[in-house]
């Protein structure tokens, strides 16, 4: 496919610093979304969907269909829109197979019944293997398993173009945290080996930047930059060193703030928890510690 048939279109979230994608043949007309978010307003319980109509705007103007939402993990910094958007166009909800084992642990976690869930990767519509291939129109794109963060992360390359979830940041940011149930820095490591075996030339998407010192907001790299500057794992670093690096750094790091609400959403697909007998719908907080 000729890149001049390819359309990527930035949108960022500055609450959550995440970044979401529309990604489109111009031949056919025919898009994905690529980890959409669902604006929250943690205080007042309340969701809007901001964010998301401004990609559905961005498809009407192009005379775009949007055909897939692709998920690159069940996110804990914010909620997903992916239920929202299909609902908008009819759109299939895609993640990765692991999923199953990330709503088998939070299931536990929020104590969701069989009712609600039953941890077999329901409310997705598609649940990706490993180097499994799709098309977005014309536009081949296959799947890379990439966890390490989570159990569920993948991958996407789009002609080109790796679009990388939380696995890699921006070089001068290094790597996700691996101190999430299923996470695990070893294989984040052996995860990344993989992404600096692709082409150097491979354009990466970030899913967050929150500008370290101070600089400019950024969105792309590429696999060779990733592999000379990230201060985590250069093209060099040895599994031992990433991994006694990483479980340091994420020994400081605080709960994010919107993890409960984030993941009892995500792990739905976008849903909201089903309405209790008021009517109302309930996010839970598991509480520690005793009075």
């Amino acid at each position: 496919m000729s890149q001049q048939n390819l359309l990527i279109e930035m949108f960022f979230d500055h609450d959550s610093c995440t970044f979401s994608y529309v990604v489109a043949d111009k031949a056919t007309g025919q898009a994905a979304i690529i980890d959409p978010v669902l604006n929250y307003d943690a205080a007042a319980g309340a969701v809007s969907t901001i964010d998301a109509d401004k990609m559905l705007a961005f498809l009407k103007a192009n005379n775009l269909t949007l055909q897939w939402v692709l998920e690159t993990h069940a996110h804990a910094d914010h909620l997903s829109a992916a239920h929202y958007l299909k609902q908008q166009t009819g759109a299939c909800i895609a993640i990765g197979e692991g999923i199953r084992k990330v709503q088998q642990t939070f299931k536990v976690v929020f104590n969701i019944s069989d009712q609600e869930l039953l941890a077999k990767g329901d409310y997705f519509d598609k649940l990706f293997a490993d180097n499994e291939e799709f098309q977005i129109g014309t536009i081949k794109a296959k799947v890379i398993n990439t966890p390490g963060h989570t159990n569920d992360s993948v991958s996407y390359l789009i002609a080109g173009n790796l679009f990388v979830g939380d696995s890699l940041f921006m070089p001068d940011a290094g790597t996700a945290r691996c101190d999430f149930p299923g996470g695990d820095a070893h294989i984040l490591y052996r995860s990344i080996q993989r992404i600096y075996q692709l082409p150097e030339e491979t354009v990466i998407y970030m899913c967050h930047d929150y500008q370290p010192n101070g600089r400019e907001l950024l969105y792309k790299t590429t696999v060779a930059e990733q592999k000379q500057q990230n201060i985590h794992v250069k093209a060099d670093t040895v599994e031992a060193d990433f991994v006694a690096r990483r479980e340091a750094r994420d020994r400081t790091l605080a709960v994010p703030r919107l993890i409960y609400p984030s993941v009892q959403v995500n792990i739905r697909g976008g849903q909201l928890p089903q309405a209790e007998a008021n009517g109302s719908r309930y996010i839970k907080i598991p509480l520690k510690g005793a009075l």
